[in-house]
Parts: structure tokens; sequence; C-alpha cells
């Protein structure tokens, strides 16, 4: 019973694997490259998981591929006094008005429904897009399901093939690490090796 599991899950991982929109990673690959020779900078957000993949990408866009990189998450005083003060919809969209969010940078979203305005769901990813588009910087996503508002208003948007309806939340999240990494090891990035692909053996 077990094998079976481990078996039709790994099945899906593949299956989605093939399914990525290539185009739309090539896309966010050469928007990303624009904010780095410009000069601009990214911020990642997300709530849940996206909220931990947010922290470990910043590592991982500053340290590996030199863009000057940021997430909210990163600072519970200041998420937690705006949640207090102004409410959780506003926490992201907020802390990017304090961080001057203008048109060279990005914002990348890391969710599973990229947000939902008429069901008020993941209010705060679809108040700060809106910002992203009055300040005229770029949107990228990384969701599941059918993207949600994210896909709506982005400027490239992977949307993780949904291949079984009882996975989609586990599926969408793992490969939001898969595309991440595969972005800031591709050669337009490299700027420093990984440790471990630094050293020989």
């Amino acid at each position: 019973m077990y094998k079976d599991y481990i078996n039709s899950y790994l099945e899906e991982t593949r299956q989605i694997a093939k399914k990525l929109d290539r185009d739309e990673i090539n896309k966010m690959i050469n928007i990303l490259k624009e904010v780095r020779d410009q000069r601009g900078r990214l911020f990642i957000i997300g709530v849940g998981g996206g909220a931990g993949h947010a922290s470990h990408a910043v590592n991982d866009f500053r340290k590996l591929a030199s863009i000057e990189a940021y997430t909210p998450v990163d600072n519970v005083s200041e998420m937690t006094a705006r949640t207090n003060d102004d409410g959780f919809h506003t926490i992201f969209s907020n802390w990017l008005l304090g961080s001057n969010l203008g048109n060279k940078d990005a914002v990348l979203v890391f969710s599973v429904g990229g947000g939902n305005v008429e069901k008020n769901v993941s209010a705060n990813i679809v108040e700060s897009l809106k910002l992203a588009k009055e300040v005229g910087a770029k949107i990228l996503g990384v969701v599941g399901r059918d993207g949600g508002y994210t896909a709506q208003v982005a400027d490239a948007c992977v949307v993780v093939p949904i291949v079984n309806a009882e996975n989609v939340t586990p599926h969408t999240e793992s490969f939001q690490a898969v595309i991440w990494h595969l972005i800031v090891s591709h050669p337009k990035f490299w700027s420093q090796k990984g440790k471990w692909e630094s050293m020989s053996k």
C-alpha cells in the first residue's frame, strides 16, 4: 500500500515536470535579468509555505544570482505590528510602500491559489499586486490551481499543472522550489557557484 502511494506521487511529479510551461519560465528569467541589470530589487511574498519559500529564495537570489532581494516575512516584528495595527490584508502592500517599490523592481509571488478578489482569499497578496501595477513594477508568480489574481495580472507566471486535485498544495509548493532553483542556477545569473558545486572532487 505505501509503495503504491509513493509510486503514484512520484509519477505525478514526473508528469508535472513534463507539462511545465517552459516559455513562462524563460520569460521570468529574462525579466529578472532585466531587473538585475537595471539595479532594481526583487521582493518575494507568500503566506504559509510560500512565506517559508520567500525567505529561502531571497538567500538564493542574493547569494547566487546577485539580485538585490528582500521579503517582508523575514521581519516578524514588523509583520505582526502591521497585522495588529492595520489588518492582515495590507501587510505586504504597506511594507512595499515603505520600501519605495518602483518601476525598476519586481514582485514575485509564491502561492497555491494566487489570491482571489471575489472570495477574499489571500487579500494581502492581491493588495500588494494592485500596488505593483500602480507603480509599474514587474509581477511574477509561481502558483497552483488556476493561478488566481496573480496569473491574471502577472508579466510572467508559471501555473503548476494539476495532475491530481488531491495533491495541489504539495505539488505546487514543491515546484515553486524547483523553479526558483532553476532560475538562480541558470547561466544568465552565474555570479557565484554554490558551495558544493565549487568544490573539486
